[in-house]
Parts: structure tokens; C-alpha cells; sequence
């Protein structure tokens, strides 16, 4: 930023350098032009240094302008305007004597001192490189003409401002990397924070997942409600378990209730022992059901025969006990199911 209004002042002086030099060589000369009168008159010498002033006020405010502008305008130009009314609040943690120590002897603010002393030492060596190769044209000025000397002075001026320029172009080359990196070395997140970011995006994983537990506790539960309901439950006979029920009026083929592994078969099972619905033994087809239907879902298609045989199982056998054990019905045959659909035999 220093370089920029470095560069929009040596850029004004370069623009105006002939002006410049005619204003002030008028401005000296009628400073040093005054009458005997003038000279013993105390309020005529306030009079004419007020006017000098307001005349060289005037002729360095297009210089002041022009880098007041860049000073404005290049940090719109790298971050755009930000106002931030909560700078203007006043804060008592600022007038804090040990926060301000703490500051003034921490790291950054000794990286700063050795930033400041670096720069002073480059600017001041380019200004005693500038004086000392142009000191005969300096004293040389003495004996030249107040116009002439002035043009040679401002010649002077900049050259020197130029080497200045350099300077701060060294400086800005090297500092500026170095900010960057610094400002985003700071906007970097620790560990913590991004795991507390994490959590506040995605939510805390142990709510989560005790959230995810209570709902398969719910779902089991309301899983093992609908056992009583069913009109046949089918075994492994103990690994698995799935609980069918067939409803002609509502339904177009069996649907699941209820389905589980190991300790959940075990207790769809007492369930169904329970409330005196029939527990059929067809490995194959307990099987293929819990792989291939979903709670809530009808049977595949491919199970329709092996199912219904079950089905029809289950009505003889109750109308068996309906009729008070007259009629015991043949005993179940083997129910095979499509190859293909057994994910294999566990017992």
C-alpha cells in the first residue's frame, strides 16, 4: 500500500514537475520581495507568511490529493469496503495497561520492530546512496537561479523519490508474501475447532448415533407388536424368523411383519409361542424371506409357491383345531424354493 501512494506521488510530481517549479519559483521570489516599509511593519510580515502558506498549501494539494486518493482506493481495491461499526464502540479491554503490555512484548509485535528497523535501514541507505551521488548537483543549487534551481531541485526530488520506490518495492516484495501468509496462517482452524465446527454442522456423533438407537429400539418394538398379528411365523429353525401375514381382502400376495436374526428370532418366536400362532420349520424359505422382503413388503414373486404351500399348511392345521382334532392334516412336505433365492444353510 506504502508503494502504491509512493508510486501515485512520484507519478504526480513527474506530471506536474514544470508547474511545480514555476508556482514555487514565484512563491520564493515574492516571499523575498518586500519593502523597506514591509520590513519594520510586524503585522505586514504576519500578512505576507499567511499568504505564502495559503500558497504553498495550494500548490502541494494536488500532490495531497493524489495520494489521498490512492490511499483510499487501493485497499478497495484489494478487499473492497468494509465498515465495521463495531470498531467505533468503545471496549474497556482496550484500555486494559497488561493487555497492552502483553501485546507490545509479544512475538508479532517483535516481528514488527524487526520488520520497522529493516525498512528504516533500506529507506534510510537509499536516501544516503541519493544524496551522496548527487551531492555536487546539491551544492550546486547555491549559486544557480532561483528558477533553475528550483527545475534542478525538483529534478532531485525525484530521483530521490524513485529511490524510494525501489525501497519500498524491495520491502513490499518481501512483506507483503510474508502478511499473507501470516493472515492466513491465522484463519486456519485447530483441531478442536474443527471438530467443534463439526459438530455444530453435522451434530454432536454420540447424540447421533444414540438418536439412531433409540430408533431401531422403536422400530423393533413396534416390529414385535405386529408378531400376535401374524398368521404364520417361519424358522430356520433358529437363526432365523420371519412372521407373514395374508390378508385376501386387502392384500394381493403375503406380506412381512416382522423378520430377525439370533436373538431377535429367538424372540419373535416366544412371541409367537405366546399368543398360539404357528411356528413352521422351513429352512430354505426362512431364509430367502429375511434376504430377499423387507419389513412391510409383500413376498417376491419367485416365493409365491413355497409360501402358499405354508399357507395352506396353516388353514388345515386350523381348521384341525376348530373342529376339535377330528381331522389331522398330512404332514408338511419339504418346501423347496427357486435356486437361486437360499442364501445358504446356517444351522
Amino acid at each position: 500500500m506504502a508503494f502504491l501512494v509512493m508510486a501515485s506521488g512520484v507519478a504526480g510530481i513527474w506530471a506536474l514537475g514544470d508547474w511545480l517549479s514555476q508556482r514555487a519559483g514565484g512563491i520564493v521570489r515574492h516571499g523575498l520581495s518586500f519593502g523597506r516599509d514591509a520590513a519594520f511593519d510586524t503585522n505586514a510580515m504576519g500578512i505576507m507568511f499567511t499568504e505564502l502558506s495559503w500558497q504553498a498549501l495550494t500548490l502541494a494539494s494536488p500532490i495531497f490529493l493524489l495520494t489521498l486518493a490512492a490511499a483510499v482506493i487501493t485497499p478497495f481495491l484489494l478487499g473492497g469496503w468494509v465498515f465495521s461499526p463495531t470498531v467505533l464502540t468503545f471496549n474497556f479491554e482496550r484500555m486494559d495497561p497488561l493487555q497492552g503490555l502483553k501485546r507490545m512484548f509479544s512475538m508479532q509485535s517483535l516481528g514488527e520492530l524487526v520488520k520497522a528497523v529493516l525498512k528504516a535501514f533500506l529507506i534510510g541507505g537509499v536516501i544516503w546512496w541519493v544524496v551522496r551521488h548527487e551531492q555536487d548537483q546539491l551544492f550546486a543549487l547555491i549559486a544557480q537561479p532561483i528558477e533553475a534551481a528550483l527545475a534542478s531541485f525538483g529534478h532531485l526530488m525525484l530521483f530521490a523519490a524513485l529511490g524510494l520506490m525501489v525501497g519500498l518495492a524491495i520491502i513490499a516484495a518481501i512483506d507483503v508474501p510474508f502478511q499473507l501468509w501470516q493472515y492466513y496462517s491465522k484463519l486456519r482452524m485447530t483441531k478442536e475447532e474443527v471438530k467443534q465446527e463439526y459438530k455444530e454442522m453435522e451434530g454432536d456423533p454420540q447424540l447421533k448415533a444414540r438418536i439412531r438407537s433409540q430408533q431401531r429400539e422403536m422400530a423393533r418394538k413396534r416390529m414385535m407388536a405386529e408378531v400376535p398379528k401374524a398368521d404364520v411365523v417361519v424358522t430356520n429353525p433358529t437363526h432365523f424368523a420371519v412372521a407373514l401375514k395374508y390378508d385376501s381382502g386387502n392384500m394381493g400376495a403375503p406380506q412381512v411383519v416382522a423378520k430377525g436374526m439370533n436373538v431377535i428370532a429367538q424372540r419373535i418366536r416366544e412371541l409367537a409361542n405366546e399368543h398360539g400362532v404357528p411356528v413352521i420349520e422351513a429352512p430354505p424359505l426362512a431364509r430367502a424371506l429375511y434376504r430377499h422382503a423387507d419389513i412391510g413388503d409383500q413376498i417376491p414373486s419367485l416365493l409365491y409357491t413355497a409360501v402358499a404351500e405354508i399357507m395352506a399348511y396353516v388353514y388345515q392345521f386350523n381348521q384341525f383345531v376348530a373342529s376339535g382334532g377330528k381331522l389331522l392334516p398330512p404332514p408338511l412336505p419339504t418346501v423347496a424354493v427357486p435356486e437361486g433365492l437360499d442364501p445358504g444353510a446356517v444351522d
